[in-house]
């Protein structure tokens, strides 16, 4: 857990430091992959609209944070109270650092004659992407906590969170709304955040006095 949060931090500040240096060789990636992403987006509007469903509905933010919500109030009930508040601190955090980077970076998103969907704020990095990794990060390590032994839908949540988070990132570059490095910096910092709430919620775990 320590070495992901290490590497995922350090890529997440590698690409951090290229996107804001406009490092010519990333742009140029950038550039072709939405180009032929928006291309295809144009050319199939059927398949773009369930794109906007998913990205815009089903894999929002606002979603997210909603299942956010359902979490803590599972939590609550059970009396995991410091747990709830970890993962509603990981939650704002997140909130507050992509729009603190976005401010900071101030990367301009793709822009098209024939834009087939849109968005606010600044690129880097992609909101969806990295509430999305957060949310079923935390989701996971909550049900891995409590019932993944006794629950047999466990493989079935992590196929689900996987494709949640991929699908997102995909979605955010097909309509043409983000650059494949915004998508993939949120992914990292999203990885990282989860990863630093685990080791912070165990390294603050209140030690019992049994056998003392």
């Amino acid at each position: 857990m320590r070495s992901s949060a290490v590497v995922s931090g350090l890529l997440s500040l590698l690409l951090l430091v290229l996107v804001a240096m406009e490092w010519g060789p990333l742009l140029s990636v950038d550039r072709d992959v939405s180009d032929a992403l928006h291309r295809d987006a144009v050319a199939e509007p059927g398949f773009t609209q369930l794109n906007r469903i998913l990205s815009d509905w089903i894999w929002d933010p606002w979603t997210m944070r909603a299942l956010i919500v359902v979490i803590l109030v599972a939590l609550w009930l059970r009396h995991e109270r410091r747990l709830a508040l970890w993962v509603a601190g990981a939650s704002l955090l997140t909130a507050g650092l992509q729009q603190a980077l976005k401010a900071l970076v101030g990367r301009a998103r793709p822009s098209w004659p024939d834009p087939v969907d849109t968005a606010q704020y600044d690129a880097f990095p992609s909101g969806h992407a990295m509430t999305a990794t957060v949310t079923f990060g935390l989701l996971l390590w909550v049900v891995a906590l409590h019932w993944q032994e006794r629950w047999r839908g466990w493989s079935v949540l992590v196929v689900a969170a996987l494709v949640s988070v991929l699908g997102v990132g995909w979605t955010r570059v097909y309509l043409g709304v983000h650059w494949a490095s915004d998508v993939v910096g949120g992914w990292l910092l999203g990885i990282c955040l989860v990863c630093v709430t685990v080791l912070t919620f165990r390294a603050y775990q209140p030690k019992s006095n049994g056998g003392e």
